[in-house]
């Protein structure tokens, strides 16, 4: 957020914020009561089933709290989900990320919590294959047609039709009963400026017409507001994490655009960085303009709500389904983007040494894993550059490091313990980047068997940062050599190995990601996480991540007539020495290891206090 560091401090009880809170918004026991409700309201207009999915209009990974349906109705606070109503049963099905957490914050007497294998198999056909055992033919199954995409209603309508089940666009029936229910955000909007961007939104405009518009369409419907964002160079805060605005826009044969989003949001200099070419309309008024459009309109139906689609198409509108034509320009960085985000990994890497020390300091003294969050959002504070944290903190110890999304409340805090690894996921935004870094810390004399584990995990960490790839591939074929080595001893984890992080935008981006589904090609430019990692329930959890930039492989010793592909690390945090079982690295992994420590200490330490490098002395010593 463009003023949360600001907002936060003038606010904030003690020297320092606390971006993220602590407070347990998971009350399982109003499940039931409010899913009675619920079911009322179904009843009243003859649906057997409806969909509350963890979603709003806009797609986001993140959501306002107006927007937090499924939390609200079932208690499950993850990112990712769909709870199904039916008159006698209700099932909330998740990935194998939140597998544990939505066992534990939701009431397993109202709800039955379904596993989804995110990696090998669509969502829709667990949801419809559950549908079809517990519906008879003919049984009518409401859903939000703002919440869902086109795409996705497509595909289960496609489903359900065989079982001889019906879907139907209805209101939304939760907000019919949450009397209480949070105002739509009104984030202030600002403009990007060019020494971040590095092109102008005239430029991008020009630049996305004359690819996407050269054919039959007359218009871009663009779903995304990160794609927005980066469209016209604006940054908004209407939820926290991702500094996106709400908005809906389209693009014109000629590069103008209409956005259709609060005009209150706008402060007077975003107006002036628009004009002329932009034209800000009211969000009440996307009805009527897609009512008056003339087809084709090109949009991707993964991002499109359905409602949208269905007042395009009953207007008699064509739409010419494609990829969005900015996801791939904005994930692919220019240089301007890259030395930005270089320079804001090494401001991160500063503050994470801080905390590191910190840590390695205090941990014998009973620390708790909200001390350990505070701490870090103290660090990066420090740097006088954070606007936001990029998603909530994850430092979980011990037993809670098998949950692979774990956030620290009152109620679930512990103390870090010896004998135990302190697994910390974070990340920060600031205008020059967006930073994601996992670090696993032992504490004391770990078991042999986690140090094992761990060393399996950092190696394939090391093997996908050295692999050279023909350009062209997709994250499915590096994706395995990051599980190799945890194959070879039966092991695995239930998540993809690495995402596309975006550039003072979502920390999720895609199209680019590392994973067994993956089809976007791995292109220069693109920033992607490399994160393999290990849990094992209610026992301890290991992950090791560093974000890195592709590039064209030039080194000495390219070989062959293929132009080859490489990552360049961004990250600049070190990795715990201490927990590596070193009998199981080989030379080419230890000289790795050795040459990004260097590395870290070249590029960090004269940017950290006296306690930070002296700490990271001992830290990046050569193994």
């Amino acid at each position: 957020m463009l003023r949360a560091a600001c907002r936060v401090r003038s606010e904030a009880a003690t020297p320092y914020s606390v971006l993220q809170d602590f407070d347990n918004r998971s009350i399982p026991r109003q499940g039931p009561p409010r899913l009675a409700r619920l079911r009322k309201k179904m009843s009243a207009i003859g649906l057997a089933g409806y969909l509350i999915p963890r979603a709003d209009a806009y797609g986001g990974e993140w959501v306002a709290p107006c927007d937090r349906r499924l939390e609200w109705l079932t208690g499950f606070t993850g990112t990712a989900g769909l709870c199904i109503a039916l008159e006698k049963r209700a099932a909330i099905f998740v990935d194998a990320r939140y597998r544990i957490q939505a066992g534990l914050q939701v009431d397993r007497r109202a709800f039955e919590t379904r596993g989804i294998d995110r990696l090998n198999a669509p969502r829709r056909k667990a949801v419809s294959t559950w549908l079809a055992e517990n519906l008879e033919k003919g049984s009518v199954v409401g859903y939000d047609s703002w919440l869902h995409t086109r795409k996705e209603i497509g595909d289960l309508r496609s489903d359900l039709e065989c079982g001889g089940l019906e879907l139907k666009a209805v209101a939304n029936l939760v907000d019919k009963i949450w009397m209480d229910r949070p105002p739509p955000p009104l984030g202030r909007v600002e403009p990007y400026p060019i020494e971040y961007s590095g092109e102008t939104h005239e430029s991008k405009r020009i630049r996305i017409a004359n690819s996407a518009l050269g054919g039959k369409s007359k218009a871009v419907l663009v779903a995304s507001p990160e794609s927005i964002a980066w469209l016209l160079n604006i940054r908004g805060s209407d939820i926290q994490r991702t500094p996106v605005a709400h908005a809906f826009a389209i693009l014109n044969k000629d590069a103008s655009v209409e956005l259709f989003a609060l005009p209150e949001k706008f402060c007077e200099s975003a107006r002036r960085h628009l004009e002329p070419n932009v034209c800000i309309r009211h969000p009440d008024a996307l009805a009527g303009f897609l009512s008056s459009m003339s087809g084709p309109v090109l949009a991707n139906e993964s991002t499109l709500p359905d409602w949208i689609a269905n007042r395009l198409y009953a207007a008699g509108v064509d739409i010419e389904f494609g990829d969005d034509p900015c996801e791939a320009p904005k994930a692919t960085r220019n240089s301007v983007e890259v030395k930005g985000a270089a320079e804001a990994h090494l401001r991160d890497g500063a503050a994470m040494a801080e905390f590191l020390a910190w840590t390695h300091l205090n941990a014998s003294k009973g620390i708790t894993e909200i001390d350990a969050v505070r701490q870090l959002e103290k660090c990066r504070i420090e740097t006088g550059a954070l606007r936001d944290i990029s998603f909530e903190t994850i430092a979980a110890s011990g037993p809670n490091g098998a949950i692979v999304h774990y956030n620290v409340t009152k109620q679930s805090n512990r103390k870090i313990r010896s004998g135990e690894t302190l697994l910390v996921d974070s990340g920060g935004q600031y205008l020059d980047g967006t930073t994601d870094v996992t670090r696993t810390i032992g504490i004391g004399n770990v078991d042999p068997e986690i140090r094992m584990i761990y060393t399996l995990v950092v190696k394939g960490l090391i093997a996908v940062s050295q692999c050279r790839w023909p350009s062209g591939k997709t994250g499915i074929e590096l994706d395995a050599f990051a599980r190799y080595h945890l194959w070879m001893a039966g092991l695995d984890y239930g998540h993809s190995t690495g995402h596309g992080v975006g550039h003072f935008l979502g920390v999720h981006e895609g199209p680019q990601y590392l994973g067994p589904n993956s089809r976007a090609p791995i292109r220069p430019g693109m920033i992607l996480s490399i994160e393999p990692g290990y849990y094992r329930d209610f026992k301890f959890g290991v992950r090791t991540e560093n974000l890195a930039v592709v590039k064209k492989f030039t080194g000495a010793s390219k070989k062959g007539d293929q132009e080859m592909l490489c990552f360049r690390t961004l990250t600049r945090v070190p990795i715990d020495i201490s927990l590596l079982d070193l009998t199981r690295l080989n030379e080419c992994e230890r000289a790795w290891l050795n040459e990004y420590h260097a590395s870290v200490l070249e590029d960090v330490a004269p940017r950290c206090s006296a306690m930070a490098k002296s700490w990271l002395k001992s830290a990046c010593a050569p193994i």
